[in-house]
């Protein structure tokens, strides 16, 4: 797809330089993607997204830390730190102030570190992000995944895996939304995703003490087919934060930015006029 506007750069980070998409000017709006993917995931939502003539955006897409075109990681990691490494990217691409964070399954755990502190976030969208680690039986399986993702990476049962988690079976039947997903593991090397599942999944903590710290507005969005995510876990996590509610998208396994663009980006564009009043 192409993107009027559109100019990419890197930023320097604790974990790497992360490669950023930037499109538009105006209020600084950041969409951090899901894990194994990349900012292309976002594209059939940025249309959407303009709906609101009335508030100009700059929307900033960044690559993951060791995913998309992102500098590979080297090492294990941890969510917090890749929330360090955020700040980090958005003092580096000097936003000028605190962002609207829209965050996809893994770019909703940094949401929830980040948005602890409204100097830097000013309302957060979090999509299908589990506040909740995995539980241990589905932990036994992904880890017995990743000695096959670090030495032939995404093949055979790991790539399997890996589109089961993220689209459902209907939208693994369309070519666009299937080539999306498919594009995107490819671009990182093997030991680089290998780290990824390690830090950013396995190493994964509970975040439910965090909600009560959560300083700006939110909007928790769950869909109807992930088990870990349901709307009423998305609304037992928004009875615990300050400020914040719920909604869910039908027809959609984790990448509903992807899955479902046009429900999601009315449900964003409602939430943001409603922070705005």
């Amino acid at each position: 797809m192409t993107l009027l506007s559109e100019h990419t750069d890197r930023v320097s980070t604790r974990l790497g330089s992360l490669h950023v998409r930037t499109i538009g000017s105006g209020l600084p709006t950041v969409l951090w993607s899901s894990m194994f993917v990349d900012s292309h995931t976002w594209d059939r939502l940025l249309p959407l997204l303009q709906r609101d003539r009335s508030v100009p955006r700059r929307v900033i897409l960044i690559d993951p830390p060791g995913l998309g075109l992102s500098e590979p990681l080297g090492r294990a990691s941890s969510i917090t730190e890749a929330a360090e490494a955020a700040r980090e990217a958005l003092d580096g691409l000097d936003v000028g102030g605190p962002v609207d964070w829209v965050g996809n399954a893994f770019g909703g755990h940094i949401g929830y570190e980040l948005a602890t502190d409204p100097t830097v976030v000013r309302s957060l969208v979090a999509i299908s992000a589990p506040t909740e680690p995995i539980d241990n039986a589905l932990r036994r399986k992904i880890a017995a995944l990743r000695p096959i993702l670090r030495l032939a990476g995404p093949v055979g049962p790991v790539r399997t895996a890996m589109i089961t988690a993220l689209i459902t079976d209907a939208s693994a039947a369309d070519p666009e939304i299937r080539s999306v997903v498919l594009d995107a593991i490819r671009r990182p090397p093997r030991s680089s995703l290998a780290w990824a599942l390690q830090s950013f999944i396995l190493n994964r903590v509970d975040v439910t003490d965090r909600l009560p710290q959560i300083a700006v507005p939110s909007l928790f969005v769950s869909s109807d087919d992930r088990g870990d995510w349901t709307p009423a876990g998305a609304e037992r996590a928004a009875k615990q934060t300050p400020d914040a509610r719920t909604t869910m998208i039908p027809d959609a396994r984790t990448l509903i930015p992807l899955e479902q663009p046009q429900l999601l980006a009315s449900a964003m564009l409602d939430f943001w006029e409603h922070t705005e009043r």
